[in-house]
């Protein structure tokens, strides 16, 4: 199949790309390089997916609706996968114009470009921060969702309130997914567990906030890759809602639009999480313990009961296994100076 997929030189994007090329289809890849952080991991991403005759890529800015139309030509997608976004819930309280131009007006131009030539399938990819402090658990995709807590997830769940109204009224049908802490190899320098490993690795002590009274549904990124693939199969419609006595379903009463979590369901304590870390290492952190930080939430909590029915899959690669795997990367990328 014929794929446009933006942000390929991020995290997630190189990953589902990869496994695309992978199975042998056909990747137009879109990403504006920006230096939110070190721009050499991500020219280092898009090196590997250009090994495969089956990659393009085009690079520029969402904003940039010419670019936008360029790559779809390229492409010519039978399924389009927006994962490029401003990521990152603290650096919206430092650049919020970023979160506004990228996930807002950027997004919008993906709507536009799907409402133009008609995907079988647009995906797009929302956040679990969307839940905010919610105190029902595990959060369900049924959950109000309209207290962010963040600017970050307030356009993210703009992106998803645009999207449904294109899917009423263009009929174009559309996947929002909902990402829980998506961590692994290539994984992005802002998150915890890179800085975790980096500063232990380089004798800096690693910031613990909320005095490490928190927890997050970890999923590790492979478990993620599966589920936009399994669910980039089943477009919304009529024939697929899933029936009121397996779960509740979230297929819109007025347009070709679902929302569907991504994780697995089983939130792992942050202390555990550091204890796993450091048993990845072999050393010890210095444990620098800190209050709580403004926009954080004391817990995110996946129910994965929807994605299982639609799919028949939920993610389950344990975070021991998911840690190591990436301490491994990482020790090969930055110690031995090579990954793939």
């Amino acid at each position: 199949m014929r794929y446009l997929i933006t942000g390929t030189a991020g995290f997630i994007g190189f990953h589902v790309a990869k496994r695309l090329l992978d199975d042998g289809h056909f990747v137009v890849g879109f990403d504006g390089m920006t230096p939110y952080y070190d721009v050499t991991l991500k020219t280092r991403r898009h090196a590997i997916l250009e090994r495969s005759n089956g990659f393009k890529a085009v690079t520029a800015m969402l904003e940039d609706r010419a670019a936008l139309d360029r790559a779809a030509e390229l492409a010519e997608p039978e399924i389009i996968i927006h994962l490029a976004a401003q990521a990152g819930v603290r650096y919206s309280l430092e650049n919020p114009k970023a979160y506004v131009d990228s996930n807002l007006v950027g997004s919008w131009n993906i709507l536009e470009l799907a409402r133009e030539i008609g995907p079988k399938h647009l995906m797009l990819a929302s956040t679990s921060s969307i839940y905010g402090a919610n105190e029902k658990i595990p959060f369900a995709e049924t959950d109000r969702a309209d207290e962010p807590m963040t600017l970050y997830a307030a356009t993210k769940k703009s992106m998803e309130l645009m999207a449904h109204s294109y899917a009423h009224l263009y009929q174009v049908p559309t996947t929002a997914f909902r990402f829980f802490t998506v961590y692994g190899p290539w994984g992005r320098p802002d998150m915890a567990l890179f800085r975790f490993v980096d500063a232990i690795h380089n004798d800096r002590p690693i910031d613990i906030y909320g005095e490490g009274r928190m927890s997050r549904d970890f999923t590790y990124i492979d478990d993620l890759v599966e589920g936009i693939l399994r669910l980039s199969h089943i477009a919304p419609r009529e024939d697929n809602r899933i029936a009121a006595d397996r779960t509740e379903d979230t297929l819109s009463r007025h347009a070709p639009f679902r929302i569907v979590n991504i994780g697995g369901g089983q939130p792992v304590d942050l202390m555990t999480f550091v204890g796993t870390v450091e048993k990845a290492v072999g050393r010890q952190a210095i444990r620098n313990m800190l209050p709580m930080q403004q926009g954080d939430v004391p817990r995110t909590y996946a129910s994965p009961e929807l994605l299982e029915a639609l799919t028949g899959f939920r993610p389950s690669i344990s975070v021991e296994e998911g840690v190591q795997r990436f301490v491994q990367w990482y020790e090969q990328y930055y110690r031995g100076g090579t990954a793939s």
